[in-house]
């Protein structure tokens, strides 16, 4: 039982935990490109989920769960379900391929890293600022 708990991020009480990433939600294509456009002065972080998968669930627990705070990183989390435009105008304007678990590193606009699925690894953002 604490395995499925630890997936889908319950404590004992059945309450979800808490995230230490500071993670901001990004909710419109404005948003997006500002984003872009803070690119060149901090390391700007995409993360694409899905709600309704598992797999996307266990990829953001695990990033979650290895993460270290960087003041030199800005952290943005793109619900894919509620905001499939954005996602769209991400594979658009950044010239990257769509896949859902996704993270996305912007340096200068451009994207310098990418990977999903349980290739996504939190530690290897230190290389990125």
């Amino acid at each position: 039982m604490s395995f499925f708990k630890n997936i889908f991020g319950q404590n004992d009480t059945g309450a979800t935990k808490p995230t230490l990433v500071p993670w901001e939600n990004l909710t419109t294509l404005a948003q997006l490109d500002a984003v872009i456009e803070l690119s060149n002065t901090v390391t700007c972080v995409i993360f694409k989920h899905s709600t309704r998968c598992i797999v996307s669930r266990t990829a953001l627990k695990q990033f979650e769960h290895e993460f270290d705070a960087n003041e030199n990183l800005k952290l943005f989390f793109l619900d894919l379900l509620a905001h499939r435009d954005i996602s769209n105008a991400i594979a658009e304007r950044l010239f990257i391929q769509h896949e859902s678990p996704q993270i996305i590193v912007l340096k200068k606009e451009k994207v310098v890293y990418s990977a999903s699925h349980s290739a996504i690894d939190a530690t290897i953002l230190e290389r990125f600022v």
